[in-house]
């Protein structure tokens, strides 16, 4: 049986927390491989709306299995505040439902502190992070003295994983003008959340082998966009974790030999929150139009995001590191009604023209997308479900994406409405 992974293909908010809501039908284990709470994923489920950060997807599906893994950051007082919220809607989450891996590194209170203590320094540029403490919990995660969920079960190990931790820490916090970490304080909050978080408590590596083998479908989310990945994304403006479908395989504990196809997620348009370079970016009245008929404002900050037209170069590119097999096109409709579209086709860059976006963040900042122009339509795609249903202009839009970042279009998405979808190939087709 096929086990898919769900990766963004741009900057984050490409509409992942639906389609991976919708594969999650054909699934039997819903897998978190990285980041933090600092991601956000949306459902809509017929007159529910659920506003996902630090839980997989899959909750919202009865009969799941819902996996947080090892490459997630996690903050386990969000998280047992995020499962209150759900349970009000009506979603039982029980050991049965939700498994926590147990080598997960814990984001602590200390961690936000110093992510925002960084943040509102004036010195120096600002990365624009959500300020959660994901940044710092990943540095304590390769510095070997982050606080990892197994901790939480023997108090003489708590006990010499905070030491570790606060030496590193009070020295910073110093720097920065702030108090030192109450030791006593920290360690009364762990042990009494620690029995909450415990039940949940897993060795994911061995479950998930044990699915694979015998015959179960296992579907990876992932978090942000293909873009924000530490290594290929546009640093240092990026997250902290690898974002790209390799990170799946690290992530659970499982083979990357398990992959059988990578699906990436693609918004009809481009946008970006936060700092960095955006070559597509619209200042204008068209800017406007997207950001208002997309809804673009974040599921996690607020944020009102940055739009622009559609970066075939970046996709391109991001399809091929990630190893994409197809794409999910979402937010078709958001195009409806526009005269005339335009998609970024290749860079210049002091006089030459480039097919993809360089790594020097200087010379990101300097290019300038070459745009190919294509005729809009008049009609309505929200809600169709069908290739019947599509304008023509639609369908060439559609086609041409295609031919541009070289890779087919999977599934295209034309509302927020869980079953307003178009499907071409089913990824979890053997």
């Amino acid at each position: 049986m096929a086990n898919v992974v769900v990766v963004g293909a741009q900057w984050g908010d490409e509409g992942k927390g639906k389609i991976v809501d919708w594969l999650s039908e054909r699934a039997d284990v819903v897998t978190r491989f990285q980041g933090g709470h600092n991601a956000g994923h949306t459902l809509v489920v017929e007159d529910k709306v659920y506003k996902l950060h630090a839980l997989p997807s899959g909750v919202v599906r009865g009969g799941k299995l819902s996996v947080i893994g090892n490459g997630v950051v996690l903050d386990p007082w969000h998280l047992l505040s995020e499962i209150e919220t759900i349970r009000a809607q009506g979603v039982e989450i029980t050991p049965k439902t939700l498994m926590i891996a147990e080598n997960t590194p814990l984001i602590l209170p200390f961690h936000g502190e110093l992510d925002r203590a960084r943040e509102g320094q004036t010195t120096v540029a600002k990365i624009g992070t959500t300020g959660r403490g994901i940044g710092p919990a990943y540095e304590d995660k390769v510095g070997r003295r982050v606080i990892r969920v197994a901790d939480l079960a023997d108090d003489a190990t708590l006990q010499t994983r905070v030491d570790r931790a606060l030496v590193h820490h009070n020295a910073l916090r110093s720097g920065l003008g702030l108090t030192p970490v109450d030791r006593d304080t920290l360690l009364a909050d762990l042990r009494k959340i620690a029995p909450e978080i415990l039940r949940f408590a897993a060795p994911v590596w061995k479950v998930l082998n044990e699915k694979r083998k015998a015959g179960k479908r296992i579907l990876f989310e992932g978090a942000q966009g293909a873009l924000l990945d530490v290594d290929f994304g546009t640093y240092p403006f990026v997250t902290s974790s690898n974002v790209i479908a390799g990170q799946a395989a690290t992530g659970v504990g499982i083979g990357p030999g398990a992959i059988d196809y990578v699906l990436g997620i693609v918004k009809a348009y481009t946008t970006r929150v936060g700092e960095g370079p955006f070559p597509t970016e619209l200042h204008d009245a068209d800017g406007e139009r997207l950001g208002q008929r997309g809804h673009e404002f974040g599921t996690t900050t607020g944020r009102k995001r940055r739009c622009g037209w559609f970066d075939a170069c970046l996709v391109r590119q991001t399809c091929a590191t990630s190893g994409v097999n197809g794409i999910a096109l979402t937010k078709l409709d958001v195009l409806d009604g526009f005269e005339t579209l335009r998609v970024c086709v290749g860079y210049r860059l002091d006089g030459e023209v480039l097919d993809y976006l360089p790594t020097a963040s200087d010379a990101q900042a300097r290019c300038e997308p070459v745009y190919e122009e294509m005729p809009g339509w008049s009609e309505s795609t929200e809600g169709a479900r069908s290739w019947a249903d599509l304008p023509a202009n639609a369908i060439k839009y559609v086609r041409r994406v295609e031919e541009l970042i070289d890779c087919p279009v999977a599934l295209l998405s034309t509302s927020p409405q869980r079953d307003d979808t178009i499907l071409v190939k089913d990824p979890f087709a053997d």
